[in-house]
């Protein structure tokens, strides 16, 4: 019995090293790194929103050069494409203070051409990365005025010219998209109406060009239905 036990504990300190060389060593397979999924945003959809800004008077004008303060309400439908592109169609309305200021000419009388109300309908295109856009604007604009010509306060008859209503407008703008469904912008916008001449009235105007025009700065905040902000999560 002594004999069987030597020899088994032999065969076993034989067998152990024999074993252990046959085992391959364990492989561990390192976790991939956490990439957080990216937000894909998407103008595509109708949005409303208000605006605030300012409002100067171009040269050559018959209104005060002071800047007057404008706000307003803005809507539209802007839709991407071909992917980083952006078109849309907007209308934008904006109210401004009563301005009885106007241009003094050498005989004393003054001439006011008061604009309280402005307003366009606008095509725009852009070029979007991430939340941000910049965009260019442009189309038709109106406007609500009235124009005076008066003598140490006493209103003067006179006929004119031109002095539309109507007229064009451009600008420019970048917007961005700061939370779901909201966007912020700023926004430049020009506003012409061409021009008026005062065919008769008092002798220091006859024959005197103005031109109509305005240069806004605004900025403003939108709200975006449906498919506004990001669209989906790519991993």
């Amino acid at each position: 019995m002594k004999k069987i036990l030597l020899g088994a504990v032999a065969l076993l300190a034989l067998a152990g090293p024999a074993a252990a060389a046959d085992m391959q060593p364990r492989t561990y397979a390192k976790a991939p790194a956490y990439t957080p999924p990216q937000v894909i945003y998407n103008w595509t959809g109708f949005y409303i929103g208000g605006h605030v800004g300012g409002a100067f008077a171009g040269d050559n004008t018959f209104q005060s050069s002071d800047a007057r303060f404008m706000g307003g309400v803005q809507g539209g439908f802007d839709y991407q494409f071909a992917p980083n592109w952006v078109v849309g169609i907007e209308a934008q309305y904006s109210w401004l203070p009563t301005n009885n200021n106007g241009a003094t000419f050498p005989l004393g009388t003054q001439v006011t051409s008061n604009t309280d109300q402005i307003g366009s309908v606008t095509g725009r295109i852009g070029y979007t990365w991430g939340p941000t856009l910049l965009y260019a604007k442009g189309g038709y604009a109106w406007r609500n005025g009235g124009l005076g010509v008066n003598v140490a306060g006493v209103p003067q008859t006179f006929t004119a010219t031109g002095n539309s209503k109507d007229g064009y407008t451009v600008g420019a703008g970048l917007e961005y998209m700061f939370a779901p469904n909201w966007s912020a912008k700023a926004e430049y916008q020009y506003y012409n109406f061409g021009s008026t001449t005062f065919t008769s009235g008092p002798a220091d105007i006859v024959g005197v060009r103005g031109r109509d025009d305005e240069h806004t700065v605004k900025v403003g905040v939108n709200y975006r239905f449906g498919w506004g902000g990001p669209a989906a999560s790519r991993y």
